[in-house]
């Protein structure tokens, strides 16, 4: 965007009388704040200096007093928060449409635990995320929560991608790509740890344990003390299938929530991703140790894993956000998408189409998110002192028009393609829909690369029933 390299003319009395800030947004049409009111604003702008927020309101109020070094006008564009990833396995991008519409555990033990035994090594973990992260940031994603293996390598990824992320690595009570000795797991978060970038302070290591029939309490309480240690987020899948659930009450005599409780791996630093198959009792429960969940309704339905009780959590106070979950079980990275059928699925499920509105959606992707990952001070609003994380949409598109309320079309009608401009950290991400910094059509070589030789290495994959 050329806009965004043009510096104000010489300054006149007027302007030498404004604060000067590193970048000045000006002039969009519109501008939703994403605070706890969901403020609309019409013709807003943004001051930011460094890294932060210093100012979002009302155009002529911002501009009155701040002038940029740089200034962009955005007139013809909605600004909002970058979204909000909350649960995604980014390298499994190299993995889409791998093995599609099979049950859960068919498509676990069929087909991706054998592909990424095959093909699971530092570079695909880097390629994988690099092009998640390119996917992402072209759809106005700028923050995401990752589980995977040789998380160290996704940390670059992200880094090199500008991406902001929580980054974890995963751990199960059997071998895994990057460990085969399960008992030698120190050595692999060591590795982790001691191989994660210093230079990018919007990274975050973080814990991941695959779930309670993959982990057992050693290692879950491990993790979760390590995580501790460390200041680190906890993350988990829950509840995903109804089988799941009922499987873990016959052969443990309680239920999953309570389980992990009594374990003491229950506070406001850990994550639930899905989150299907819960009571009341463990909806409490989760709300009262101050736990997020991540609500993945596209992978839920894809996989026919469930629907997760989303009104009971937002009624107890749980801090939701959305996941697009790996592109495996998807396909895609788009939570654009994910926000229209995570309202709209509520709504049928119910039998109320006043079920989770518009406004409930966007804040989950958003401010929820943020909140659920251990990021509510830094990210999910467009609010002095937030990370200076924003996405400029083009308005100027057929189905865009005409616009009453820019929550309804955030919600219902924008999509990927929309997003014309992100800024990270205040630093161009995206301009005029071309990631900076990369070259696209490298990354996309590289895990074309990556799935032919998969593709040579694999017996034949698992296929749905015809019945």
């Amino acid at each position: 965007m050329s806009e965004e390299l043009r510096r104000p003319s010489d300054p006149d009395a007027a302007v030498q009388s404004r604060r000067r800030v590193d970048l000045l947004l000006k002039g969009a049409d519109w501008m939703v704040v994403c605070d706890e009111a969901m403020s609309r604003i019409r013709c807003a702008s943004v001051a930011i200096d460094g890294d932060t927020i210093v100012a979002a309101g009302p155009a002529a109020e911002v501009e009155a007093a701040f002038c940029g070094e740089r200034e962009a006008d955005l007139s013809g564009h909605l600004l909002i928060p970058g979204l909000v990833n909350s649960h995604t396995h980014a390298a499994m991008s190299c993995f889409r449409g791998l093995a599609d519409d099979l049950p859960l555990n068919r498509w676990l033990n069929e087909a991706i635990f054998p592909a990424e035994a095959a093909a699971v090594n530092p570079e695909m973990v880097y390629w994988g995320t690099l092009l998640s992260a390119v996917e992402m940031l072209l759809g106005g994603v700028t923050t995401f929560c990752d589980g995977y293996f040789f998380e160290e390598a996704a940390a670059r990824a992200a880094r090199d991608a500008g991406i902001r992320a929580v980054l974890g690595q995963g751990f199960l009570d059997f071998p895994t790509p990057d460990q085969p000795d399960p008992s030698r797991r120190l050595e692999r978060v060591e590795a982790f740890l001691g191989a994660f970038p210093r230079d990018a302070g919007r990274l975050h290591p973080s814990i991941f344990c695959h779930a309670v029939y993959t982990c057992s309490a050693e290692t879950l309480l491990w993790a979760k003390e390590l995580s501790r240690k460390y200041g680190m987020l906890f993350q988990m899948h829950l509840a995903e299938t109804a089988f799941e659930a009922a499987e873990f009450h016959r052969k443990q005599g309680e239920r999953t929530v309570g389980y992990l409780d009594r374990l003491g791996v229950l506070d406001e630093r850990t994550l639930l991703a899905h989150s299907i198959w819960l009571d009341a009792s463990e909806i409490d429960l989760i709300a009262r140790r101050g736990a997020g969940v991540s609500h993945n309704p596209q992978s839920n339905m894809k996989l026919a894993s469930g629907i997760a009780p989303l009104h009971e959590f937002l009624s107890a106070g749980v801090n939701v956000g959305l996941g697009t979950d790996g592109c495996a079980s998807n396909n895609d990275q788009d939570l654009f998408s994910e926000m229209d059928e995570a309202a709209k699925l509520e709504k049928v499920f119910r039998g109320d189409p006043e079920a989770c509105p518009a406004r409930e959606a966007f804040a989950m992707a958003t401010r929820g998110g943020a909140a659920a990952v251990g990021l509510a001070k830094e990210v999910g609003s467009l609010t002095p002192g937030r990370k200076a994380d924003v996405v400029a949409i083009d308005l100027n598109a057929p189905h865009l028009t005409p616009l009453y309320d820019p929550v309804s079309h955030l919600a219902y009608t924008v999509k990927p393609g929309d997003v014309r401009h992100v800024w990270v950290d205040g630093k161009a991400a995206v301009i005029d829909r071309k990631v900076q910094g990369l070259d696209l059509r490298e990354v996309m070589e590289q895990v074309r690369r990556i799935a032919r030789g998969l593709v040579k290495t694999r017996s034949p994959l698992p296929r749905a029933s015809s019945s």
